[in-house]
């Protein structure tokens, strides 16, 4: 399309302490975003002509060919036709902009919806069609912007730029790493070539495990400046965030068609396009008749100064923010759970009651029976799930004995479950219609044993809303713990859906169901557990009060994990397993606690078969973790020796609040090498694991410091503060070894 001269013609957008976001509206009616940057003297520009979203629809694909959604060609068309402002609570402030497409009469409301005072926006896209033939979509953006550079006046911004994601995987979730952006999209020599790159890195969730191979977040950080850009794409199933370079001036502005050819001269940055589903990477599209609509999936991008750990702190605050209202966000209670390294799925009213007295000695607040309570003893239970009625064999005299036990050790029972699966040997396979599972080309799909249910079928809801309704109503469970233990790749096809089309459909049931139960019972705590963190995103946490952080049963692999937990959630919901043994040695079994005391204490272990002494141990950490509860809703991480690596010898993970600092060490030592105490050891030289280590904590930088170790109060560990260097020296000789310390600014 013609070009004019690029200059705005309406400016709108929003400002205040924390966050700059300007969207351009130039005299052809192009909208763009041309800023959003924590305000700064040092202009950072979001400034790369590139369209508020990006729309791929059938027929058309894109004006650039490569796997870039910032280059569909009916991107380029749409045009602003308004935009409206509005108060949606005093914490919100929200912008909608309206776009037009005059070729295929679709229509876009571009959503930004800006947490006042915290950097934070997110950001949703409805599409309607207007038009009078049916459009076929095949991905849609829920948020595009570009340009993003550290503004530190360097010839190459990329070149300032570094780009963080999060592996995950079963036992090993959340392992953060960090690659120049300039390595991952190399320099092509664009002046000679006089075209953007086809180049972007890219992460996809495939299937319904959200976070089954990355975590969905990520984050751009420049160098020189500090100046961060992080985001989350808050949905339960397929989602794909790419980076990649672009113009800032591209040629449109001189005529030309929108992302073909980069002017010799023009200057780069990065852009991030945020979206749920898409075809090419999750067989995603739909088809929208004339009135039909869609809304994509929504995400956050927070903005900060402050390098990563500002921005974690402003996602901390949004996430904050969004969830559902529940008295567990600020009671933090302890919670038992009989499974991790003691029970195993294998419980029985005999091995259940002294552990219930052992559990209420040391504190608890919650008993959760796990796993294998509705199977009789000696029966295999993995595809003959559904039906989640308690055990016989298991409870001769009925579980109320084992529930009501619970209760009268001043403890909340709580069950695990599965709710979304049903074994192919259930009886409720034969029971619910074949619409009430997911389907593909006419067949139940199965995996691993289990058929999936559909919540968008009444018969699927009404079955688990009856299995729920007997559990917290008529067994009076306050607590389930909510397993999913399959990924079903790529969907269903039920509803003459693509297949993507259908498990985003089913993901959004998912929630509903989630909100209505909720909503029926809402004392009801519910943790998000999908083989440990195989589902760890904010459309759930969002609504469920805690997340399972893993399935790990390695107590010394275990701290990354730990460590790394409150940078995909808030420390309040990061629920991690403290499992002591009555063989572990006193070190190991505060080794295991302290991993816990900075989130929510997930307890186990045989704490029935443990001395007296050791019983203790347990019951001072529990004692020290609800002593310093009430502060952990208002914390935000940071982490001393930076994001933890999985091989790390020494770890840390510390929460700041505006009085106080907590900081959890951990010295575990190379994995698998024992680490005697060097004070015993004839030749302390040729140790070579240090048994110090010197933690910068700069937000303390020239302060007077009281620190203090809280946990374990016998302990061996040392520490001592230097102000002028704002870093404390901690010294814990013997491996596997940690505690959890206290810094408190002395008052002047």
């Amino acid at each position: 399309m013609a070009g004019g001269s690029g200059l705005p013609r309406i400016v709108i957008g929003w400002s205040d302490d924390a966050l700059e976001l300007r969207i351009d509206v130039d005299e052809d009616g192009m909208a763009r975003m041309t800023r959003l940057a924590s305000p700064s003297p040092i202009p950072v520009t979001a400034d790369a002509a590139l369209p508020l979203l990006d729309v791929i629809v059938s027929g058309e694909g894109r004006m650039w060919s490569g796997g870039r959604y910032c280059e569909s060609a009916a991107a380029g068309r749409f045009r602003y036709s308004g935009h409206r402002e509005s108060s949606p609570g005093s914490a919100w402030h929200e912008l909608r902009v309206d776009l037009a497409d005059p070729v295929t009469g679709l229509r876009a409301e571009v959503c930004y919806r800006v947490l006042i005072g915290q950097g934070a926006v997110r950001s949703w896209v409805r599409l309607s069609n207007q038009g009078r033939e049916p459009v076929t979509v095949e991905s849609v953006t829920s948020f595009l912007c570009g340009g993003l550079s550290g503004g530190a006046g360097v010839p190459d911004d990329l070149g300032d730029l570094d780009v963080r994601w999060a592996e995950t995987d079963w036992l090993a979730e959340g392992r953060w790493q960090s690659r120049p952006l300039r390595d991952a999209l190399p320099d092509l020599n664009r002046r000679v070539h006089g075209a953007d790159p086809r180049g972007r890195f890219g992460l996809t969730s495939l299937g319904s495990w959200s976070s089954g191979a990355y975590l969905p977040m990520g984050a751009v950080i420049a160098g020189r400046t500090g100046h961060a850009w992080a985001w989350q794409i808050e949905h339960s199933g397929a989602w794909h965030w790419q980076v990649g370079e672009c113009t800032r001036r591209r040629a449109a502005d001189a005529g030309g068609p929108a992302g073909w050819h980069a002017p010799s001269g023009s200057v780069t940055g990065a852009y991030i396009a945020l979206l749920g589903p898409a075809d090419a990477e999750h067989h995603w599209r739909t088809t929208l008749e004339p009135g039909d609509a869609f809304t994509s999936v929504p995400v956050a991008v927070v903005v900060s100064a402050d390098g990563f750990e500002g921005a974690m702190a402003r996602l901390t605050a949004c996430r904050r923010a969004i969830r559902r209202e529940h008295e567990d966000h600020r009671r933090l209670p302890v919670i038992f759970n009989d499974y991790m390294n003691t029970l195993m799925g294998n419980p029985t009213t005999e091995r259940l009651l002294p552990l219930i007295t052992a559990a209420a000695e040391t504190g608890a607040e919650y008993f959760c029976i796990d796993s294998g309570w509705y199977t009789g003893i000696g029966e295999g239970w993995w595809d003959t799930v559904g039906a989640w009625k308690p055990s016989a064999s298991r409870f001769p005299n009925g579980i109320a004995e084992v529930l009501d036990h619970i209760r009268a050790a001043g403890m909340i029972p709580g069950l695990w479950l599965e709710p979304e699966v049903v074994g192919v040997n259930s009886p409720v396979a034969g029971q619910l219609p074949a619409e009430a599972f997911f389907q593909r080309d006419g067949r139940l799909v199965i995996e691993h044993g289990r058929y999936h249910l559909d919540l968008r079928h009444p018969a699927a809801v009404k079955h688990l809303d009856e299995v729920v309704d007997f559990l917290v109503g008529d067994l009076g469970i306050g607590y389930l713990k909510c397993d999913y233990n399959i990924c079903v790749g790529p969907g269903t096809d039920a509803g003459n859906l693509a297949p993507g089309a259908g498990l985003l459909a089913a993901n959004r049931a998912h929630l509903d169901w989630l909100d209505g139960a909720l909503d029926r019972h809402p004392g009801l705590v519910i943790e998000n557990c999908s083989s440990g963190g195989m589902r760890t995103d904010y459309a759930l946490l969002a609504r469920l009060q805690l997340q399972s952080t893993s399935d790990q049963q390695d107590f010394l692999r275990y701290p990354p994990i730990a460590a790394a937990a409150p940078a995909a959630m808030t420390p309040e919901q990061a629920a991690v397993w403290a499992y002591p043994q009555p063989d572990f040695t006193d070190d190991e079994i505060a080794f295991t606690l302290c991993g816990a005391l900075l989130g929510r204490v997930h307890l186990s272990g045989h704490l029935d078969q443990m001395s007296r002494q050791q019983r203790d141990l347990v019951a001072e950490g529990v004692r020290v973790y609800k002593d310093i509860r009430a502060e952990l809703p208002q914390a935000v991480p940071f982490w001393p020796l930076g994001l933890p690596r999985w091989d790390d010898s020494w770890l840390t993970l510390g929460l700041r609040l505006p009085g106080a600092s907590y900081v959890t060490v951990w010295h575990r030592g190379p994995l698998g090498v024992a680490n005697p105490d060097p004070t015993e050891n004839a030749d302390p030289a040729e140790n070579a694991d240090p048994a110090e280590a010197l933690l910068p904590i700069p937000h303390l930088r020239g302060q007077a410091v009281t620190a203090r170790i809280l946990y374990p109060a016998a302990g061996r560990a040392g520490i001592s503060w230097d102000p002028g260097a704002a870093a404390l020296l901690v010294s814990l000789p013997r491996t596997p070894s940690a505690c959890v310390l206290s810094l408190v600014p002395d008052t002047q």
